[in-house]
């Protein structure tokens, strides 16, 4: 049974995650969303694989998770094409310094980016939790990919500054999953009005 708690009719949510640590932390997000009634799909790059495996968010969104986009083809449309158009929303999280470079330049080589090139974010908004060392955050190349998808209508959550993997505290830590998805809720309800 679907519950659709405050937010209203279930939204069909993607959540892509790509290779840093924080990918463990998309989990908790998948959930929120699905515990708050709404229909998530999982995309995975290869390198979030190497953190965690497509099971979980198997197991915690009831769907199937996307790993490639030579796999699950389900109808006439190529599958980033069907996935993009169904979706209210989109959001990346984590999204590492070497995915933001690589949407920055347009590339689309793995199945979150492929999704991503193919969603309208005139009318769907997409959102990136950027998760990344400091020192990687204050690298100009950063600031600079991150203010050319700004400019592309991209919508940035954080991050915030705290503890991080290398043991070190800085700006560069993911937001946390319960704000990235009130983010999310957030971002679908204005797009709807």
């Amino acid at each position: 049974m679907t519950q659709t708690g405050t937010e209203g009719s279930a939204r069909r949510v993607i959540v892509g995650v790509t290779g840093g640590i924080a990918a463990y932390k998309a989990a908790t997000l998948v959930s929120r969303l699905a515990q708050r009634g709404h229909d998530v799909t999982v995309c995975l790059t290869p390198a979030a694989t190497k953190f965690i495996t497509p099971l979980t968010f198997q197991a915690l969104s009831a769907r199937p998770v996307y790993t490639s986009a030579w796999e699950q083809v389900e109808s006439h449309d190529p599958q980033h094409i069907s996935l993009a158009r169904a979706a209210d929303a989109a959001v990346v999280a984590p999204a590492t310094m070497d995915f933001l470079a690589k949407l920055a330049a347009g590339m689309a080589d793995d199945v979150v980016s492929l999704i991503l090139s193919a969603i309208d974010r005139r009318s769907t908004p997409v959102l990136l939790a950027p998760s990344m060392n400091a020192e990687m955050w204050n690298q100009p190349a950063t600031q600079r990919n991150l203010r050319t998808l700004r400019d592309d209508g991209y919508r940035v959550v954080g991050p915030d500054e705290g503890w991080q993997a290398c043991r070190t505290t800085g700006p560069g830590r993911m937001t946390e999953p319960e704000a990235i998805a009130d983010e999310v809720i957030a971002a679908m309800q204005t797009a709807r009005a």
